[in-house]
């Protein structure tokens, strides 16, 4: 008998699952496993149905049930998943002059509600692109994170519209920086993007079950949208 992991041969009884069938661990790699298990691998086709999902609004427990995978394995997934998600904005091409740049923030919260999670987002208006994220508090210094992720390009020409939250007129240049009303209209495209996250993240939803217990996924979750955002969205 061979661990189906690491082919390890050492291998030992453990006790047997709720279906009484016994269960094995190898000792060199920890894997637990049964002989002549009912389900085989998730297929490849699987994981990319799953790869899509994820970027709907659906909790992971109902991703489970509709792909037939257990909530365990499908967690197990994610989390390595949005292991690997960079976290900064990769733009192939930059569109300097011409640009304005729409800023916004939106709340949600990991865990409780008293922990709160802040979305700073930065917005090419021209290319819908987003330019630059960061989530932190509300404070001065989350402004100048977000300020820090936007490609120096725009950070010299752009200008930028945001709404009167006092900490970006400590951080933007002010020969540049335009604050602005919602009735004005300068921010809509960054505030329809927040509605957008919100429709497409379940994380992200004011009252859900399905909000996030673990900082990195929520991370890991927000990130993988936004790439796939600037991928297809705006291609």
């Amino acid at each position: 008998m061979t661990c189906p992991q690491c082919h390890s041969n050492h291998v030992t009884k453990n006790g047997f699952n709720r279906l009484k069938k016994q269960l094995y661990k190898c000792q060199d790699c920890g894997r637990q496993f049964v002989l002549h298990p009912a389900k085989g691998p998730v297929s490849q086709e699987t994981r990319e149905l799953i790869d899509r999902l994820l970027l709907e609004k659906i909790s992971l427990a109902g991703i489970a049930r509709a792909v037939k995978v257990s909530e365990a394995w499908l967690q197990n997934y994610v989390n390595e998943k949005y292991k690997k998600v960079p976290r900064q904005v990769a733009l192939k091409k930059t569109t300097p002059y011409g640009v304005i740049l729409e800023c916004d923030e939106l709340w949600s919260f990991v865990g409780k509600r008293l922990n709160k999670q802040w979305i700073w987002l930065a917005m090419d208006r021209l290319t819908r692109r987003i330019v630059g994220v960061h989530v932190g508090d509300r404070t001065e210094r989350s402004a100048q994170a977000l300020w820090d992720s936007i490609p120096a390009q725009y950070q010299t020409s752009a200008p930028v519209y945001t709404d009167f939250w006092s900490a970006y007129a400590r951080i933007i240049p002010a020969h540049r920086h335009y604050p602005s009303a919602k009735s004005q209209g300068e921010t809509n495209h960054i505030e329809r993007f927040n509605g957008t996250l919100r429709q497409r993240i379940s994380r992200l939803v004011r009252k859900s079950l399905a909000f996030s217990k673990n900082q990195e996924n929520y991370l890991g979750a927000l990130w993988n949208f936004i790439h796939h955002y600037n991928a297809t969205m705006c291609a």
